[in-house]
């Protein structure tokens, strides 16, 4: 959880500078490639962690050691055939995979094809750890693999414009692009790298493991590719429905400003703020519930296997109430300092203002996203790979007819866009939790998990706000005389935070909205429920 908030912030940081290098033009060019970039990793390799995980962790369950490595190493086998294809489709493919209309994305999907190969071998790896009980592998590593990503992007961005672009101001977008696209790259390999040097220091653990094994099962190769492939093929399809809404989002929006009028460079600019701002500064809290949802899948496979579904319900709960108190006030958050948190990341003068209205009206996606990732990742978990495919579908369905009413007979434009991105993640957590009540008998609790988060939130948001406006004032009575305005809004927004986080957390414990054994579990738990007894909160 904590190496995914990590990874977002950088994410969100390093856009910011990204962003003021290669312009909101560069930022739409850059979107649409890692856009179809992320469809064919979803099609190649992206399942590959779960599917590992999931099939490993069963087997090690039943102390099947030796099936349990055959499995890893036949998902390294399977992720290199698969990824040699992917990475051949998007070099070949990229100017037939982008719309001709966007021609200017294509030399940024070039770029990212390495990218697709690398993944999947850093997938396993991760997929791997996880069975075994342990995230920390993989945490570090997305921080290593974002760090590096930020850096090289940042560096790649600006060597490319001054080797390429010249004096030529419509090619620093497209070069600028493709230098941010680099990062990813860059990133990949250096995951994978710490990936395989933790492999190796732990490989006479694993070995040993082996040598113990007394199971005596020994499943043949052609059955685990088949194990893996029926695991992974409905996962393929469910994550690519789930996620091709991006691409057929921005499809639309691009195909349909050009059917109006608009020039194609200022349909990117729209759509790169939409991308390269409203959908990066979202990702930051749903990057809770992916991390949630990666961690859980073990324990609920394994628990699922042995049949204890008692112990499956109570791991869904801890989550979705864990994901729900942290993704409510994030989007209260998110709503009320929209502005300033605009105005000191993304403070291009040209948009600044839609952006903040985007952020703020599509700031409650936060919680429905949330909910349907740990919800997929529940169904997952317990086999049911079919059920978020056959959701995602008729979410989508109904989201291209909004998307495309709004499009065609209003002005909305983004507007359309964050409505349909909110409607499409409350359809998909509405159906996910159908699913998850049907199999596995589970009754949501309501009062703990939402309606004193959303209380406590609101409170927040109140006092936040107001802090904030306050808080600002003065600073710039004070410091406005040798201090730069962003540095001002930055330092307030800081504190207003700060604040926003003690005001909530009081509220959640006076309301009863968390146990002390739920606080324990949290990350330094023992220390905040020691702080929450000495200011008696507790």
């Amino acid at each position: 959880m904590v190496a995914g908030i990590i990874t977002r912030i950088i994410g969100v940081l390093y856009r910011s500078p990204v962003t003021s290098i290669i312009g909101d033009e560069g930022n739409g060019y850059y979107s649409i490639a890692v856009n179809i970039y992320t469809m064919i990793l979803l099609i190649s390799s992206y399942s590959i962690p779960m599917a590992v995980s999931k099939v490993v962790s069963g087997k090690l369950a039943l102390k099947q050691y030796k099936d349990a490595h055959k499995v890893f190493r036949c998902a390294l086998l399977y992720v290199f055939i698969v990824g040699v294809i992917g990475m051949s489709v998007t070099w070949f493919g990229a100017s037939v995979l982008i719309s001709e209309n966007q021609s200017n994305a294509v030399p940024a999907l070039k770029v990212l094809a390495p990218a697709i190969f690398f993944s999947g071998f850093l997938g396993v790896f991760r997929g791997y750890f996880q069975a075994h009980g342990s995230m920390v592998p993989t945490s570090v590593s997305q921080i290593v693999e974002q760090i590096i990503n930020a850096v090289v992007s940042i560096g790649a961005a600006l060597l490319f414009i001054h080797l390429f672009a010249g004096n030529d101001d419509g090619k620093v977008p497209v070069y600028g692009a493709m230098g941010s696209a680099a990062g990813i790259v860059a990133g990949v390999i250096s995951g994978l790298a710490f990936m395989l040097v933790l492999y190796m220091a732990n490989a006479s653990y694993f070995r040993k493991r082996r040598l113990h094994d007394v199971s005596g099962v020994d499943s043949s190769t052609a059955s685990i590719f088949l194990t893996i492939m029926l695991m992974v093929t409905p996962v393929i399809l469910s994550t690519f429905v789930y996620n091709i809404s991006t691409v057929i989002n921005q499809t639309v929006f691009i195909d349909v400003m050009d059917y109006r009028g608009m020039d194609s460079r200022q349909a990117a600019s729209l759509y790169g703020v939409f991308s390269g701002k409203f959908w990066v500064l979202i990702n930051v809290p749903v990057a809770l519930a992916n991390s949630m949802s990666t961690a859980m899948i073990p324990a609920v496979s394994g628990n699922y296997t042995l049949g204890n579904l008692k112990k499956c319900g109570q791991k869904v709960k801890e989550a979705i109430h864990f994901v729900m108190m942290i993704s409510i006030p994030a989007a209260a958050g998110l709503f009320v300092l929209a502005c300033p948190v605009m105005q000191v990341l993304f403070p291009q003068k040209a948009t600044i203002r839609i952006a903040i209205n985007i952020l703020r009206a599509g700031s409650i996606s936060v919680i429905f996203y949330s909910l349907s990732t740990v919800s997929n990742g529940v169904l997952q978990g317990i086999g049911k790979v079919n059920i978020p495919l056959r959701n995602a579908a008729f979410a989508l369905l109904l989201q291209v007819m909004l998307l495309a009413s709004l499009l065609y007979f209003t002005d909305l434009d983004l507007y359309a866009l964050v409505a349909a991105t909110c409607f499409y993640s409350f359809m998909m957590c509405f159906l996910n939790s159908l699913g998850v009540r049907k199999y596995l008998g589970y009754r949501q609790e309501i009062r703990k998990t939402f309606f004193i988060p959303a209380v406590s939130a609101v409170v927040m948001g109140i006092f936040c706000y107001f802090f904030y406006q306050g808080l600002y004032r003065l600073m710039t009575m004070i410091c406005g005389g040798f201090l730069p305005l962003r540095v001002i809004i930055l330092l307030c927004m800081m504190v207003a935070i700060t604040f926003a986080v003690a005001v909530y957390f009081v509220c959640e414990l006076k309301l009863g909205g968390v146990t002390e054994e739920e606080i324990v579990n949290f990350p330094k738990g023992t220390s905040l429920l020691r702080a929450a007894k000495r200011f008696g909160l507790l």
